[in-house]
């Protein structure tokens, strides 16, 4: 493994890889960018290649080309060497069997298991029907590995266990489930959709029966597995994401063959949801490719109550929201294949154009309420019930006022009002806080690992950053000089038994600051920190000597009460110099 990684990192750099997903601009030997894996404003995610590696300084994020792409697209490290080993032309390593992870062999056993069902389908003529008259081609099975379990209680499990499997890493992938009398099947009469994580490797299944029985759930997703985390994987992901960055916005449907028609039918940018309840962490991961996404849920009604959370929880996480209108009766999988006028001719078009009028989630909110014709009094009530909650979400003032201003020209209703109406609401949505709690915890955390005193982190940083340069030697002395006549000596010392990684990100975070400035601007601005330095130190001396005369002021002891009032004088006048020589 280890001469697959050296051969992909010779020919991929740390820009090649990060640039392929962010766009990157020039900030002296580095680039920079907005972080992705935190909400920022103004660019602090760094970019160097002469080490190879990135670093936020603003939610420390750091690695290099592998650690990105496992942080970016929310896999495994076999699964971003997977990825890397394809865009470098390099083929991977054949590993021993023993020497297989347990990961490694429930990918393995899913792959067989999808083997079994791809066959399984070529021998059963119902559910080749069934996928024909729903408007897939051959090609779409085979590309998507569409398959077929048997109903049968035992059939998957016997073939797999003939391929050196047990129960434990079967029950483990999902596929099987224990009752009184032992294991079963878990899938049995189904249509079998795979599901891939953004690697492309098979995770998971969603099955579609074909009985009409009512009482049988008409699809059956995989369990939570070491492999399959539902809230966390949209499928089709793993084709779409390069369509979605390259067109800069997703298309997001409910189910598998809503995405499967989309895809086939060239809109490659489409994910779904696959059944399960929209969560932020989707939305993030979509986010992280295109912060723009049309939403396209059907219009029955548990479709509408879908999409009403959705829409929240996209405006909850500061996306650029549209949706489309789908007439009744229809889902996106049979608009494309019969189209609106029912002969097939323009399904795709039709499609097309449906996407192309999405509207922004405010205009769409704000038409749904005035088609309602109501009076003055019920129209002020259903826009504080059914658009302002959507607005209150939003971080971004601007974006509110903007908003707000919207709502004012499209109803009449003062502005005022619509204000004082909108400051009285408060959505929560336990997951988006969850989130919101989980970056400050982790935020703290990093403030905790790398905290020396900001301060003092560019000082070192600094000293670190020209120590390497020769023609530098002179700086590094005035420096040293500079350190003697303000600190320490022991200061220097900081430098050297730094850990490796830290001592990599305060370099980097100087050279972002740093880099590029003469030799008089760094004398200068080296200066002023140490003088910053020795101002805290002052600062922290003086509120422990108040703290101290508090104490003695309860006693008669006079003379140490005399004492510290010399010392606080004397340290105030040394703070007082240096403030007014900085």
């Amino acid at each position: 493994m280890s001469t697959s990684v050296e051969k992909i990192k010779e020919r991929l750099s740390i820009v090649d890889v990060v640039g392929s997903y962010l766009k990157l601009d020039r900030a002296g030997n580095n680039l920079k960018t907005k972080c992705p894996f935190h909400n920022e404003k103004t660019p602090s995610f760094f970019v160097s290649p002469d080490r190879g590696s990135y670093y936020c300084f603003g939610c420390g994020a750091k690695g290099d080309i592998f650690s990105f792409v496992e942080e970016f697209e929310g896999i495994d490290f076999m699964g971003a060497l997977k990825i890397l080993a394809e865009r470098a032309g390099i083929e991977l390593e054949k590993y021993e069997p023993g020497k297989v992870e347990k990961k490694d062999k429930l990918f393995k056993l899913l792959e067989e298991s999808t083997k079994f069902f791809v066959g399984c389908l070529q021998e059963e003529t119902i559910p080749k029907e069934y996928l024909k008259k729903r408007g897939l081609t051959e090609k779409t099975i085979k590309d998507w590995q569409i398959g077929y379990a048997n109903d049968d209680w035992h059939k998957v499990s016997e073939y797999l266990k003939g391929k050196g499997f047990t129960d434990e890493e079967m029950e483990r992938a999902g596929l099987i489930k224990k009752g009184d009398k032992g294991f079963y099947d878990r899938f049995r009469g189904r249509i079998m959709f795979p599901i891939f994580d953004t690697a492309g490797r098979i995770i998971a299944y969603s099955g579609r029966t074909l009985s009409k029985d009512e009482n049988t759930p008409k699809y059956l997703n995989s369990p939570e597995t070491p492999l399959f985390n539902k809230s966390k994987t949209l499928y089709g992901f793993h084709i779409a994401k390069q369509a979605i960055r390259k067109f800069d916005y997703s298309v997001l449907v409910e189910g598998q063959m809503d995405l499967l028609m989309c895809q086939q039918a060239g809109f490659t940018n489409t994910v779904a949801s696959s059944g399960t309840a929209l969560t932020l962490d989707h939305l993030e991961i979509l986010k992280r490719m295109s912060n723009r996404v049309i939403m396209a849920f059907d219009s029955d009604s548990a479709g509408a109550k879908a999409a009403e959370r959705a829409w929240m929880i996209a405006m909850s996480a500061q996306m650029e929201v549209k949706v489309t209108q789908i007439p009744d009766g229809f889902d996106p999988a049979d608009l494309i294949l019969k189209g609106l006028s029912g002969n097939g001719k323009t399904g795709k078009e039709d499609w097309k154009i449906l996407l192309k009028n999405a509207q922004n989630i405010i205009d769409f909110l704000l038409n749904k309420v005035l088609d309602e014709k109501l009076d003055n009094r019920k129209l002020g009530i259903a826009v504080r019930e059914k658009v302002l909650p959507y607005v209150s979400v939003v971080d971004s003032e601007i974006e509110k006022s903007q908003y707000i201003e919207k709502i004012y020209e499209r109803t009449g209703i003062k502005i005022e009002a619509l204000w004082d109406d909108l400051k009285k609401i408060k959505v929560v949505i336990t997951i988006l806080n969850g989130a919101k709690n989980i970056e400050q915890k982790e935020a703290s955390e990093y403030n905790k690992l790398i905290k020396i005193n900001s301060l003092e982190r560019k000082a070192v940083g600094m000293i670190l950053m020209i120590e390497s340069d020769a023609s530098k030697n002179k700086l590094l002395t005035f420096f040293e000089d500079e350190i003697k006549k303000f600190l320490d000596i022991n200061f220097l010392e900081k430098s050297k038994i730094l850990d490796k990684n830290l001592k990599n990100e305060i370099i980097f975070e100087a050279e972002s600051y740093y880099l590029g400035f003469p030799d008089d601007k760094l004398k200068s601005e080296f200066s002023g920190l140490l003088k910053g330095i020795k101002e805290e130190e002052y600062k922290k001396e003086l509120s422990e000597i108040i703290m101290e005369i508090k104490k003695v002021e309860k006693t008669n002891d006079k003379d140490k009460q005399l004492a510290l009032a010399k010392r606080f004088n004397d340290v105030s006048k040394i703070l007082n110099s240096l403030k007014i020589n900085k």
